[in-house]
């Protein structure tokens, strides 16, 4: 599914509903027709029409969600990928297959508002509702666009591009028009949602659009046309230079998030870990998610535990991510240390994000006692025919733990049934909670680099302590102890290097420099090590044999790191995005 291929993505739409077949986590109707002549006439009709904008559209994203945001950013180890390496180019798959994606969330999303506003018979409240729902997505999709790509092509109404063939003329808009696009967008889905999801499904309700907004302004603060350059020649990325953040983008941003933490009723949870299991599918902290299920309609449903998981991690053969890892940066900012069998274990936030030796997960295999990563890989689980591979995988030490169901029976538990190959139905959390307490912290700051505010140090605190039990109230904060925060608490959730975008905005070169100062590489040996360990006990590191790969140099970070290329196969059907964007005006967006 190519850019600009528009037609097929609204035919679909249009006269198919076929990707809502698997809407059953939500109020699913009996579905006798598609005709969209004769649905939408009823409230049902509407939520389930509308349901499978929450997974399907998304699915081809999936892959480039994680290499985009976590592999370039440096959290997590992809062997020699080009995301690692910062030498990815256009003709990369995943990166065709996460533009194709989010130019299908916008076609879906513009048209099945269109439908359910077209439409008669649905309440005003569940038309309102659901056509909020669709515009939230819509202005998501674009928010990755804007800071993966860059200036892309603002396509408010794709039916209308094509019925008018001009879906090869359509010229890249400026990234600050985009953002005033976003915004535009998000504005009509907060007048449009209800203050709560009344299903309690985990739909999108007015504070998740807000919540979204306030991250919207805080990343636009930093962006200014007038300190940017696209690149002449191929306007392929933009080159940034340093300047102040917009102080009426951080306050909008920082009252928006307020708004959210103060008036939303929703809390914090207690237990960090359990934000990802099964149980807590729809939860308080969860504002924005995507809500896989188990479908006969492939792309409905959740795949990251194939990329993610070691070897046979559960009975489908389906796991072959055990040779990645997260990182050794980031087991730094951990304070955690993958030649040494001391755990450090102050930051809960560690154990539920980097799965590494001796830890034991009861949430994992359960029916067999829990998972220990040392005795499944050199022992195996004979009681749950799982012999293991014989060997430690992750050339990093630590495995992931984020987006993990763990075996058929956790999954039965959870879902009341067992996973498909590649097919979960675990939820993927995209913006929570306490991502809106620390986008408050930043915005609050404004352009300041430290802070003794009580209200932000107060906020800043009860996201901290929840994961640090002995973090006493800090009697001032700093902007690195926010932008760390930030890492530590959404690590391997596909946001950091949507970060790094962010701050290059306005601080180029130390977007930069923290990026090539990183510890990106492997350990050598660690099944050596971790092999003797488990059969005698003895962890004895010889440091001319197990050590860190310090010969490999660092990527070569530069202004062009910043901004993805374009798939080229897009460029190839639309030769105009590699022309300079252009003013798209705002003003003339109707709903």
């Amino acid at each position: 599914m190519k850019l600009y291929n528009f037609k097929s993505i609204a035919y679909i739409a249009l006269m198919g509903l076929a990707l809502s077949s698997c809407d059953d986590y939500l109020d699913r109707p009996t579905e006798d027709a598609f005709d969209t002549s004769n649905y939408y006439s009823t409230d049902a009709q509407c939520r389930a029409g509308v349901n499978y904008l929450y997974n399907s559209p998304w699915y081809d994203f999936m892959r480039g969600f994680f290499k985009v945001g976590e592999v370039m950013a440096g959290n997590y180890y992809w062997g020699s990928s080009p995301y690692m390496t910062f030498t990815l180019d256009g003709s990369d798959q995943d990166l065709a297959n996460m533009s194709a994606s989010l130019w299908s969330v916008n076609t879906h999303s513009t048209t099945v508002y269109n439908n359910i506003k077209n439409a008669s018979g649905a309440s005003d409240a569940v038309k309102n509702a659901t056509m909020g729902e669709c515009l939230t997505w819509k202005a998501l999709a674009y928010f990755y666009m804007v800071r993966s790509f860059g200036a892309v092509p603002i396509i408010h109404d794709p039916v209308e591009i094509i019925n008018a063939q001009e879906s090869t003329n359509q010229r890249k808009a400026k990234i600050s028009n985009i953002y005033e696009y976003i915004i535009k967008v998000l504005e009509q889905a907060i007048s449009l949602l209800p203050e709560k999801d009344p299903t309690g499904t985990g739909r999108i309700d007015k504070y998740g659009a807000k919540a979204l907004l306030a991250k919207v302004y805080l990343t636009k603060a930093g962006f200014s046309e007038s300190n940017t350059t696209y690149n002449p020649g191929t306007y392929s990325y933009i080159t940034c230079t340093a300047h102040q953040r917009n102080a009426d983008d951080l306050k909008k941003a920082a009252d928006l998030a307020l708004d959210v933490i103060e008036n939303s009723g929703r809390k914090l949870m207690e237990n960090y870990a359990d934000i990802f299991r099964g149980e807590n599918n729809v939860c308080d902290e969860a504002l924005i998610s995507w809500a896989w299920t188990m479908g006969s309609h492939w792309t409905c449903q959740n795949s990251f535990q194939s990329d993610l998981a070691i070897e046979g991690f559960d009975e489908n053969g389906d796991c072959w991510g055990g040779w990645g890892g997260p990182s050794v940066d980031l087991q730094d900012a951990f304070n955690e240390n993958a030649l040494s069998t001391s755990r450090q274990n102050v930051d809960a936030r560690r154990k539920a994000t980097l799965m590494m030796v001796d830890d034991h997960y009861d949430y994992f295999w359960a029916d067999c006692g829990g998972f220990e990563m040392l005795k499944y890989c050199y022992g195996g689980y004979t009681d749950n025919g799982a012999p293991g591979p014989g060997q430690w995988e992750s050339p990093t030490g630590a495995c992931e733990v984020k987006h993990l169901y763990g075996n058929n029976a956790d999954h039965t538990r959870f879902y009341g049934a067992p996973a498909g190959r590649m097919a979960y139905a675990l939820r993927t959390h995209l913006l929570r909670l306490a991502d809106v307490y620390l986008i408050y912290c930043e915005a609050a700051m404004g352009n300041s680099t430290s802070t003794t505010d009580p209200k932000i140090l107060d906020i800043f605190y009860q996201v901290r302590h929840r994961s640090v039990a002995d973090y006493k109230m800090p009697t001032s904060l700093t902007w690195e102890d926010v932008w760390k925060e930030r890492r530590l608490e959404l690590a391997c959730e596909g946001d950091r290097w949507y970060d790094f975008v962010r701050r290059y905005y306005y601080d180029p070169s130390g977007a930069i420099s923290e990026i090539k100062a990183q510890r990106r590489n492997e350990y050598y040996a660690l099944d050596d090590l971790y092999k003797t360990y488990y059969k005698s006990g003895a962890f004895t590191v010889d440091p001319s044999k197990h050590l860190y790969n310090t010969t490999t140099p660092a990527p070569n970070v530069t202004d062009r790191s910043f901004t993805i290329p374009l798939p080229s196969a897009d460029i190839s059907y639309n030769p105009l995005l590699m022309e300079a964007p252009v003013d798209f005006d705002v003003n003339s967006i109707a709903f």
